[in-house]
């Protein structure tokens, strides 16, 4: 599949055999094939240079499990090659022999324990479908260093998430942010070393994006920890999946039943980033037994509504020097309820909101809800930046991006750019940044404080100024009343029109 779009070509395929199952279900097999091909190449490609035992690999033992391990290559027992199972294609007990693989991988590899999607031989899945599935899969080197380079998983993998979320609807936003959004997070935080934090993981996307950031940048990905958590069991699966296809370490990815609100297991980490999209305005159960927390630094916030529980939550574990950025909804930036206001209010007075970006409609799978991004710092006060003390950036993106399809919009990179270019420039301390009417404003605390805390960007940034076309206004108007009068002339004469034929047919006016 040599074609720009086989990512798009390999899904339509696949979804064509899942039939009547459900994509919620279905993605779990079709994703959990794709990770089983790419650690097959990863290990039958290593295996046999230490086979060979050439060049590097010269007195390199092939059984070894240590010499997989230093090149962040699983362990694949034989019977989980894609060429034993593509040998089992055609066997009506397909399904139990993908399972027993995911078993075998598993006690090969400590750090896959309880990961692995163990769903094959369930009946709903046609053993034919699920044969042509796997030649299907198997067609497309995912694993080898040729394809890594190209980054061939990674674009399968991302499109596949991004294609069941849509899918599912609501139910998708759960375990996926739209890959706009991360990337727009990712670059305005910038977090290439350090402790990264996502205290509501999902799929682990932001995590992804920032390797791409280190890596693009070409610093070393060896310079961030990431630290998470998750409450959905399935979707913490999917995270460590997605993570272990790029080699990156989640074993400080935790899962609980609870949620990070009512039961934080990171609790004394402090992170230089944290990045996340929390549930929108989510009713917190069991909130109640929190309300004397810790974290709640700037004030109890409502059972009602989660928004700024998980924002103090995040300010909470960010470091001394701390950059955080989360995706809320635009309630969040006026709301004056259950105390939310205050809560607000002593955030922006304690000097730590540092830019507000208001996003467009439709960019999310699973609300309609208009959102927003809200950017923290502790790094205000110069530390290689500008000061930016007692002042607050609001860009309104509100009518940037474009429609991909009949519901959803994403950013292009030209939006991105100017977002991104727009946020660093003003940090920069030699900085070209400069207001722009009806994009973005720098505004001073005073001038917050005349719109009562109400951080809406649109309140700051004004109206975009209609281009002057070069028509004198008087000839404007002399066109417009003409047209008018056209329209009146028209309508009179098709009531008049209307009454004779009513006449005619016996009604009186």
């Amino acid at each position: 599949m040599a074609d720009k779009n086989f990512e798009a070509q390999l899904f339509k395929a696949a979804d064509k055999l899942r039939k009547n199952i459900d994509a919620a279900e279905y993605k779990h097999v079709v994703l959990g094939l794709i990770f089983l091909k790419y650690i097959s190449d990863s290990f039958e490609e290593l295996h046999e240079k230490l086979l060979a035992a050439q060049g590097s690999y010269a007195g390199a033992d092939a059984e070894d499990k240590d010499e997989y391990k230093a090149e962040n290559v699983f362990r694949v027992p034989e019977n989980a090659r894609r060429s034993f199972l593509h040998s089992k294609g055609k066997n009506p007990e397909i399904g139990k022999y993908i399972d027993q693989a995911m078993e075998e991988i598993e006690k090969k590899n400590p750090t896959l324990k309880g990961i692995l999607p163990k769903v094959y031989s369930k009946q709903n899945l046609d053993p034919v479908a699920l044969g042509w599935l796997i030649d299907l899969i198997g067609d497309t080197a995912i694993g080898t260093e040729a394809s890594k380079s190209k980054d061939i998983l990674g674009r399968v993998y991302e499109y596949f998430l991004g294609e069941f979320a849509n899918a599912e609807g609501k139910k998708g936003g759960q375990f996926y942010t739209p890959k706009s959004i991360v990337k727009l997070l990712v670059e305005m935080i910038e977090p290439y070393h350090g402790r990264v934090y996502d205290p509501a993981c999902g799929s682990g996307g932001m995590f992804v994006m920032s390797e791409k950031f280190i890596q693009e940048h070409q610093w070393r990905i060896d310079d961030i920890v990431i630290y998470g958590q998750e409450s959905n069991q399935t979707t913490y699966r999917l995270c460590r999946m997605n993570l272990a296809i790029r080699g990156i370490d989640g074993s400080l990815i935790s899962r609980n039943n609870e949620g990070t609100l009512l039961k934080d297991l990171h609790p004394d980490m402090r992170a230089d980033f944290v990045i996340a999209n929390p549930p929108f305005n989510q009713s917190e159960r069991g909130q109640e037994i929190l309300q004397w927390d810790v974290r709640w630094q700037f004030g109890t916030p409502p059972s009602g509504n989660a928004n700024f529980a998980w924002m103090q939550h995040m300010i909470y574990h960010l470091s001394p020097k701390g950059v955080m950025g989360l995706v809320l909804s635009n309630g969040s930036l006026s709301s004056q309820s259950s105390g939310e206001g205050e809560i607000r209010q002593r955030i922006v007075d304690a000097d730590l909101v540092d830019c507000i970006v208001a996003l467009p409609k439709q960019l999310f799978y699973n609300t309609g809800i208009p959102a927003c991004l809200r950017f923290i710092s502790r790094k205000r006060s110069g530390n290689w930046d500008r000061k930016r003390e007692g002042e607050v950036l609001f860009i309104d993106a509100s009518e940037m991006g474009h429609l991909v399809d009949r519901v959803h919009r994403e950013f292009t990179d030209e939006d991105l750019k100017k977002i991104t270019d727009t946020y660093h420039e003003r940090r920069k301390t030699d900085g070209k940044y400069q207001d722009q009417t009806g994009f973005c404003k720098s505004a001073k605390k005073d001038e917050i404080l005349k719109h009562n805390y109400v951080l809406t960007p649109g309140r700051y940034v004004g109206i975009t100024e209609a281009e002057d076309d070069g028509i004198p206004f008087e000839e404007k108007m002399k066109e417009l009343t003409k047209t008018l009068a056209e329209q009146m002339a028209k309508e009179q004469e098709m009531n008049e029109n209307i009454k004779e034929q009513l006449k005619k047919i016996g009604f009186s006016l």
